[in-house]
């Protein structure tokens, strides 16, 4: 079974393949299939995003089509930066410009009022109608600075009680077992393992 990574980002794709190691699948992305057209993310929602890039590769590409979209939620921030999470501070910026931004707004807001979730939501798109969707989440604070240099995003910012460390400090392999993006994409795994028919 082939199915199309519909992400230009180096990051996730490297995730995914490490989360998904083991299945019985060929996973395509952009190097395969380089006219893969961009996705402008309009949805309201992470899922709606999620579901339109799944949908837009698989329609592109006649595979099936997998994509997620993930997401920052700060308490204090009612929530924000949510679905604008990668454009925080604006068109073009660098995961440095949003954590800059982050850590400006929190500035002098007490650790209680720190909470943050990190949301991913999956999507696979097994026709134009068929869509699969897994959701995972994990749940910690936002630091006062940025520690570590693993992972990307907001990861250096994300600390994670359970391990005592931001998300930046723990290694690849242990973020994907704990991580958003593992939790979602392990349901996914586990439905890809018993079969799906399109």
């Amino acid at each position: 079974m082939k199915i199309v990574l519909a992400t230009r980002n180096e990051n996730k794709i490297r995730e995914i393949k490490e989360i998904l190691r083991g299945l019985d699948v060929e996973l395509l992305t952009f190097r395969d299939i380089p006219n893969l057209p961009p996705v402008e993310e309009s949805g309201k929602t992470l899922k709606e995003n999620a579901m339109l890039k799944a949908k837009s590769a698989y329609r592109h590409t006649h595979l099936p089509s997998l994509a997620d979209d993930s997401g920052l939620e700060v308490y204090a921030l009612n929530g924000a930066p949510g679905v604008n999470s990668s454009r925080f501070a604006g068109e073009n910026c660098t995961y440095q410009d949003n954590n800059f931004r982050l850590l400006s707004l929190l500035h002098g807001v007490p650790r209680e009022k720190r909470r943050a979730t990190f949301i991913c939501v999956v999507a696979l798109a097994l026709s134009d109608e068929k869509i699969l969707v897994k959701q995972g989440k994990v749940s910690g604070y936002i630091a006062d600075k940025q520690v570590g240099r693993q992972g990307f995003g907001y990861d250096p910012l994300f600390y994670y009680p359970p391990k005592g460390k931001t998300f930046g400090q723990i290694s690849k392999e242990e973020k994907n077992r704990i991580s958003h993006r593992a939790r979602a994409f392990l349901q996914m795994k586990k439905a890809l393992s018993k079969g799906l028919s399109v």
